[in-house]
């Protein structure tokens, strides 16, 4: 059983944002990376409401730019997804989650130390360079399920 409905087309979208965002973080960042885009089409709350799809999470606009910037200004994310990211991909949508990003549904790079808060959601945890952020508690059911 899957945690989201997904398609192939969909596989490929995470297997090239996950590539994008966090490949010189290896495995385990990628799978983070997965884990958070997962986590938002779950989610259905604050930010990420009536997101439907992979593919309208990886596309959603929000204050005028593409959420993951990688859609924007990311070379790597137009290049196709090897087989290796999108083996990852599928262990995202069927059942990977772990700690800082289990319940995450947002992370960014900030070059330093990692914010107690970003946006005023708090801080989880940090996996090399990027910090991951969850809901506060009681906001966003939706990011706590299975």
């Amino acid at each position: 059983m899957a945690r989201v409905a997904y398609t192939e087309n969909d596989i490929d979208l995470i297997a090239r944002m996950m590539r994008a965002e966090a490949a010189a973080e290896g495995r385990l960042g990628m799978l983070m990376v997965g884990n958070v885009i997962v986590n938002r089409l779950k989610a259905n709350c604050l930010d990420f409401k009536d997101l439907r799809s992979i593919r309208d999470v990886i596309f959603q606009v929000q204050g005028g730019n593409y959420s993951f910037e990688a859609v924007q200004k990311g070379n790597l994310f137009y290049n196709p997804a090897r087989s290796v990211e999108k083996k990852l991909a599928r262990e995202v949508v069927k059942y990977w989650r772990r700690h800082p990003s289990k319940y995450a549904l947002w992370y960014f790079n900030p070059g330093g130390e990692c914010p107690p808060t970003w946006f005023g959601q708090p801080f989880t945890g940090q996996y090399k360079e990027h910090c991951y952020y969850e809901p506060v508690a009681d906001t966003c059911e939706g990011a706590y399920r299975w």
